[in-house]
This record gives structure tokens, sequence and C-alpha cells, in this order.
């Protein structure tokens, strides 16, 4: 990726990994914000979207407001594809208001980045939103992030 693929560090949103990953985290209510556009997207919403109003690829994960994601297994999948495609291009990750699910999200991609986790909420509440990951229970998924069980 050269430099002018990647986000703007400093854009709205813009999340720095540990590992130099950017991703930009929003709140889909908000529209989208002025300059650069991902290459790709993950929605978090409690209802499946118009995915062709979106003019670049956009995958969607149900995760109902306030909660965790629907399927640990799908969710997993989802964000380790986002972790993977942010070292190469630019990847967002949107939820209504940008704030409690996409935290969530943004503190299991710091999982995936090496972020230990019991400290990944806090990574993200510094570096993206004070008040990201905004339920217990969204917390407490993120401390239990991991591979899914291969068993199940």
């Amino acid at each position: 990726m050269t430099a002018a693929d990647a986000w703007d560090p400093a854009g709205p949103g813009v999340l720095r990994l540990p590992s130099g990953r950017l991703v930009r985290g929003r709140g889909v209510r908000w529209g989208v914000p002025d300059g650069a556009v991902p290459g790709f997207g993950l929605l978090l919403l409690g209802r499946e979207p118009d995915l062709g109003a979106t003019p670049w690829e956009v995958r969607w994960l149900r995760w109902p407001d306030f909660w965790v994601p629907s399927s640990h297994r799908q969710a997993y999948a989802a964000l380790r594809e986002v972790w993977e495609r942010a070292a190469g291009e630019r990847v967002e990750v949107a939820c209504g208001g940008g704030r409690g699910r996409t935290g969530t999200a943004l503190a299991c991609l710091a999982v995936l980045d090496g972020v230990p986790v019991e400290r990944a909420v806090a990574f993200v509440r510094r570096h993206y939103h004070p008040r990201a990951v905004e339920t217990p229970w969204q917390a407490r998924y993120v401390r239990r992030f991991g591979p899914p069980d291969a068993s199940a």
C-alpha cells in the first residue's frame, strides 16, 4: 500500500493499531466523511441494509444495537478479514452511531493486532473515542474475543 492508498491518520474516526494498520470507524447515521472512501467496509447493524447503495465493497454482520454479534463465528471471520485487508487498503467499520458496536469491533481488531484482551477497550477509548464500547456485555465480549472453538 502506498501513502496515497492509506487513510489520513489524523482523519475523522481513524484508529492506528499498534502494527501501523489504519482502520476508520464511523456511524452510518452521520454520513460518509469528506475525503477518501474505503475500499472495503463492514456494517454492524441489527437489520440487513441496502448494500447496493454503497459505492465500495461492503459486508453486513448482524449485530443488534447495544448488544454483541449474533454469531461469534461470523464476527470473528469478518473482523479477521477487516484486520487482514487493513494491511493493504482503506477499510472501515461502521454501526449506527459509531461508538458501541464499532468501538467493540475496533477493540477486537486491536486484540487481533496484539493488544492484550484486558487492555483493548482502554486502547480504543484512548485512541478512537472515550465512550467506545458502550455496554458491560460488549466489554465482556472483547475480553473473551478469540478464534471460535473448532469443535462447535
